[in-house]
């Protein structure tokens, strides 16, 4: 028997390997320091009648050829096409503390089956690869990241579905025999299909309970297996989308899966996602550099491009508190609207007859930095860039369009050449630092080699250009990935500027994303994607929530409402230093009606609370908001920040909240929590914590 362990002291992935067959996870949960052949022994099951007479492991890819009862890791074809079963043993194995790579081989086949596992201890983040090699081309159907089990004593896992302009949506799935797949054929990462799932123990919630997390870092399809066994077992598999690697290979490897486990509930999963992409994944450009507000100027202005309309909106931008200007699609080609000019990188002489030099200027003269709108992987049919090269464009010609446009085949070396030399020409021209990198349809077919020829593009424009910061949209929330945020700083996680939708997404989303890499901006006041009229004061703290920028017509505010948003603006400005590190915490609220989070500095000295209601509660009151990840023992001053927007007529009692600050104790703020005013659906109260 053959065992290895990983752990960061408050988890452990063990894995064991019987015969030198291929290894299984033994036990993943809570650390331990048991010793690992006994406690390998104790995890075996018993046989009993209708079944085989051993239980085939869940290995870390199940194999067809061991008479495995459920989906196998691997299934792949030899070059006549025929099915190939092989059968794996142990090779090889390299060990350190935090990182293990185990080699198995089927020598009669040609084939070598490699797993890559790490622990980061600072992080409590798993990684872990699959890699294939054959001796000969074979052709992958499917490849497993390594597989994992599930828990036993949960009653669901929690799935991720969504659509444009509402991501992010939550799905418990109950456990039953059988199988809950889910592919994202796409070719992209996906609004219906974020790839990941969680699987909450018995009775967790968001602060307490115990919960795995399984993330696949792929900007393409993707598939997973959620399997529960005949006999009981579960396990979870993800990879690429069937069939997409198209042509026949002597390597394949999956994209890293990430996972981890939490005593906290929801939010111990969240907090290592938040840290694990902030300090791991993504690469800042100006590290040093305080995140800056943005001012996106798409919903002002669509596709009417005007000098003197553009420098006027810089203008109140600037004076409302944005530091970085995006000028958004519309400044190349003929591109009029969206049916043209798609892949015709070139300035636009009738709305830019001086280039983009007089608008940079100006928004440098006002104190902000410059960003500008691409969307390199798309083409449309009245381009110069189709008419040159229709062949460039992915499928065939007569394909139903998205958004009149086609996607250009990112796999061909000569279109990655193109779009690099168009990009690098206007970055090289002008000083800009970040580029809002857009994807708006889906491919004509699902192919990974189109995911590949994206990251290629990326990572040399990122290698020449490298104090150019990315923002990865697509369609809004279609390519957020930990593989995307590889490549990028930050993620549009909506095309919706509604306040209420984005409390909700961006809760969601909090699982997994960090506030410094998550864009919100305050849109206009009569919301363009859901007809909705909210408040100023709800807009501008929603934005407040993540990453703050504007994207209206500013000149449309009242003199009153630019105000509140100068105020807000100033505030997140204040904090941003600390917050930039604070770990997001979703709160527990007794309210259906409220979605509220915590927010707590890194060494635990303050935290503001968000507390959001979006829509009429059933009681009249407002029922306690219990606080999360406090000493109970300490002492914290509490402010609610926004007091004046109580409403006098309505909000009538003498809280002491409302007027002064209060000192209570960690334990009272768990236990009980903050008794908050009463306040009008679409309004959201904001408190300010500070340990004493």
């Amino acid at each position: 028997m053959r065992n290895w362990h990983l752990t960061d002291r408050h988890q452990s992935l063990i894995l064991s390997s019987l015969d030198d067959a291929l290894p299984h996870v033994a036990y993943w949960g809570a650390a331990l320091d048991d010793d690992l052949a006994e406690l390998t022994a104790a995890s075996e099951m018993d046989v009993t009648g209708g079944m085989l007479d051993a239980n085939p492991p869940i290995s870390l890819c199940p194999e067809a050829s061991q008479t495995f009862p459920g989906q196998p890791g691997l299934m792949l074809q030899d070059a006549t096409g025929a099915p190939m079963l092989p059968r794996f043993r142990y090779a090889s194995d390299q060990t350190r503390e935090t990182a293990i790579s185990l080699t198995y081989s089927d020598a009669d086949l040609g084939l070598t089956l490699t797993f890559d596992l790490a622990i980061d201890t600072a992080t409590r983040m798993i990684t872990a690869q699959t890699t294939l090699t054959s001796d000969a081309p074979v052709r992958i159907h499917w490849l497993a990241a390594p597989t994992l089990p599930a828990p036993q004593l949960t009653d669901h896992m929690i799935d991720f579905s969504g659509r444009w302009i509402g991501e992010f949506q939550t799905t418990d799935i109950p456990w039953a025999a059988g199988i809950h797949m889910r592919e994202s054929r796409t070719g992209r990462t996906g609004h219906e299909h974020f790839p990941a799932v969680i699987l909450p123990a018995r009775g967790t919630t968001n602060t307490r309970g115990d919960a795995w997390a399984i993330h696949y870092g792929w900007s393409g399809g993707h598939r997973m297996v959620a399997e529960e066994l005949p006999d009981g077992r579960r396990q979870v598999q993800f990879g690429h989308a069937m069939g997409t690697d198209l042509a026949p290979v002597t390597k394949a490897q999956t994209a890293k899966l990430y996972a981890t486990f939490s005593t906290t509930g929801l939010n111990g999963i969240a907090t290592t996602f938040q840290r694990h992409v902030r300090d791991r994944i993504v690469t800042w450009p100006k590290p040093d550099t305080p995140r800056p507000v943005h001012y996106n100027c798409w919903e002002a202005i669509y596709f009417d491009h005007s000098l003197p309309e553009l420098t006027a909106i810089a203008d109140r931008a600037a004076a409302l508190g944005a530091e970085r200007f995006v000028l958004d699609d519309g400044w190349f080609g003929k591109r009029d609207d969206d049916t043209s000019s798609l892949g015709d990188w070139d300035i636009d002489p009738r709305k830019y007859p001086d280039g983009l030099g007089p608008l940079i200027d100006h928004v440098h003269e006002l104190g902000m930095t410059f960003g500008i709108w691409f969307e390199p992987e798309m083409v449309n049919p009245d381009s110069d860039l189709y008419r040159a090269h229709p062949n460039w464009a992915l499928g065939p010609a007569e394909q139903v369009l998205g958004r009149q446009q086609m996607v250009l085949d990112m796999a061909n070396p000569a279109v990655g050449a193109y779009l690099y030399d168009k990009i690098a020409a206007v970055l090289s021209a002008y000083d800009i630092d970040y580029i809002k990198w857009d994807h708006n349809r889906v491919l004509p077919f699902p192919d990974a080699a189109q995911t590949r020829g994206y990251y290629a593009l990326v990572d040399r424009l990122r290698a020449d250009f490298p104090l150019t910061e990315i923002e990865s949209c697509s369609s809004g929330g279609g390519r957020i990935d930990l593989g995307v945020l590889e490549r990028t700083q930050r993620v549009w996680l909506s095309d919706s500027n509604d306040a209420i939708e984005r409390l909700r997404i961006q809760h969601e989303a909090a699982l997994f994303l960090p506030l410094d890499v998550t864009g919100s901006h305050v849109g206009p006041r009569h919301c363009h994607t859901s007809g909705r009229t909210l408040d100023i004061h709800l807009r501008a703290w929603v934005a407040a929530q993540r990453h703050m920028g504007f994207e209206m017509d500013p000149r449309e505010l009242t003199e009153d409402e630019a105000q509140v948003l100068r105020d807000v603006t100033q505030w997140w400005k204040d904090n941003r230093h600390w917050r930039s590190t604070a770990a997001i915490l979703r709160l527990d609220s007794a309210d259906p009606s409220v979605i509220a989070e915590q927010q707590m500095a890194d060494d635990g000295s303050r935290f503001v609370v968000f507390a959001g209601k979006h829509a009429t509660s059933e009681q009249i009151l407002p029922r306690p908001l219990q606080l999360t990840g406090l000493d109970p023992k300490a002492r914290y001053s509490i402010r609610l920040l926004n007091r004046d927007d109580a409403l006098p007529n309505l909000s009538r009692g003498s809280q002491a909240i409302k007027s002064r600050d209060m000192v209570l104790s960690g334990q009272y703020l768990m236990q009980h929590g903050l008794t908050l005013p009463w306040a009008f659906p679409e309004t959201m109260w904001v408190i300010e914590g500070t340990r004493t």
